[in-house]
């Protein structure tokens, strides 16, 4: 996996890896949305990303299992549950990545160690998911996600904005008056096109708005093998 590189926009961080997980069964949702909207929503020290002068947001629904750091071994009912985020596009020193607006998990206590270790805005939700459902409850916040899928074709030759949307190798987070940055490692990502069956979408943070508006695009993949590295601060 650490030999396999050609698929990067910059080579890997130096330093031994912290943490190991995988991302499975992962339906991303994308929008076009105005930049405008989200502008209000990135920290200072972060420019916005945009594909030919739009900016997206994407909603990602998969499940998270065996997250651990390095050398210790996952334990199930810590390292294994269903996450929905909610990120926009952003790059900074050059490296291209995504911002979370909100990050949703299944379990509390899972929550609870994966935002102090990480200091990612991770909240509860009631999470369920099937073969080929996904459902999601945040009553704190009124969000809330209940669709129906199938899974298509692969996509064998991938657009430019495929992959603009899906292969990112830094997250970006700020905490207090500091800002960070993860960078991770995997495989490039397989894809496959998605239809939707039934979709029920409501996601609203001040003005920005994706409640019941259908995608403009969708991709389904098996899912990625992850590494992350300690965080770095970026000097604003």
């Amino acid at each position: 996996m650490l030999e396999e590189t050609r698929h990067r926009p910059w080579k890997l961080p130096e330093g031994k890896w912290q943490y190991d997980q995988e991302w499975n069964e992962v339906l991303f949702f994308h929008w076009k949305v105005p930049a405008q909207l989200l502008k209000p929503l990135i920290p200072s020290g972060l420019e916005l990303d945009h594909f030919e002068g739009e900016a997206w947001v994407s909603l990602v629904p998969f499940s998270m299992q065996k997250i651990c750091p390095s050398g210790l071994p996952p334990l199930s009912f810590l390292s294994d549950f269903h996450e929905i985020n909610w990120r926009t596009y952003v790059i900074a020193d050059h490296k291209p990545g995504v911002y979370f607006l909100n990050i949703e998990a299944q379990k509390q206590l899972s929550v609870w160690i994966a935002k102090l270790l990480s200091g990612l805005p991770y909240e509860k939700a009631s999470i369920s998911r099937g073969s080929n459902t996904y459902h999601s409850i945040n009553k704190r916040k009124g969000f809330n996600l209940d669709i129906e899928f199938e899974v298509k074709a692969p996509i064998v030759l991938k657009s430019k904005l495929d992959q603009w949307l899906t292969e990112r190798y830094a997250l970006y987070l700020e905490q207090g008056k500091r800002l960070f940055r993860y960078e991770i490692h995997h495989l490039e990502w397989q894809i496959a096109h998605m239809e939707l069956k039934k979709s029920t979408i409501k996601y609203q943070i001040n003005n920005l708005n994706l409640s019941n508006r259908p995608p403009d695009l969708l991709h389904y993949s098996p899912g990625v093998k992850v590494l992350a590295w300690a965080r770095k601060e970026i000097k604003r």
